[in-house]
């Protein structure tokens, strides 16, 4: 039934889909779509407002409409459904998300062949955040690196400074579902030991929610290792380079 209620509103001119305002949403009814936040059901948002201090630009607000009554029950399913999709490898058994521990290019065969040839520091597959479980075997006592997708080809120099003796996990916090995100890391951080974590995203606003996600997946597992973060500028240097 549809009443005349509290409820937010997004203006998507103003809104860069930078994502800061999806781990703010405890009922997970913003997600950034198509490149801009959107409310997934009237029903799953309750009108609190919760995420509007985390918006950068002032694209959220809260408005009084009719719209469909806040759901309870209809959140809890949606973010039970949510949970269970996270725990699960996206691809199901497509080639692209089976588990697989390479050995990687060492720097001493690097440096006896040309550059071209010189192979990858890779260790395993699949490398995208939402292809690995946290029961990926390689992800036991490692050095993780959480890397941006743009950073691949924003750094000229991340394979030889970054990858090199790390498993890493790659992803789009703009594009990808951060809810999702969240829960994996969380699962990880819980399951496995790790040694490190560094985190590479790019300088643009979008790219700084993939840090948010990651604090509240190391709160929420209670994790201790330590945390580097690095930031690349859209030019190709490090800028920022920090532990936590």
């Amino acid at each position: 039934m549809k009443v005349v209620r509290k409820i937010i509103e997004i203006d998507e001119e103003l809104c860069t889909g930078c994502g800061e305002c999806v781990p703010d949403c405890a009922e997970g009814s913003l997600q950034i779509i198509d490149g801009k936040a959107k409310l997934v059901a009237d029903k799953l948002c309750d009108g609190l407002g919760a995420c509007l201090g985390s918006c950068p630009t002032g694209a959220l607000k809260i408005v009084e409409r009719e719209a469909e009554e806040f759901d309870e029950k209809a959140v809890e399913e949606f973010l039970a459904a949510k949970k269970k999709q996270s725990s699960q490898p996206a691809a199901g058994g497509c080639p692209s998300a089976r588990i697989k521990t390479m050995q990687p290019v060492t720097p001493c065969q690097a440096a006896n062949v040309p550059t071209s040839q010189a192979g990858s520091a890779l260790s395993h597959w699949p490398v995208q955040i939402r292809l690995i479980p946290e029961s990926a075997p390689f992800l036991e006592n490692c050095d993780l690196l959480v890397a941006a997708d743009c950073t691949a080809v924003a750094y000229a120099g991340l394979q030889q400074d970054f990858l090199q003796g790390r498993v890493v996990m790659m992803g789009c916090p703009k594009f990808d579902d951060q809810q999702l995100y969240v829960d994996r890391f969380t699962a990880i951080f819980k399951a496995r030991t790790l040694k490190s974590l560094t985190v590479l995203i790019m300088e643009v606003p979008c790219c700084s929610s993939m840090l948010q996600i990651i604090k509240r997946a190391y709160d929420d597992a209670g994790a201790s290792f330590p945390v580097r973060q690095v930031v690349i500028s859209t030019q190709g240097s490090i800028i920022h380079d920090q532990a936590w």
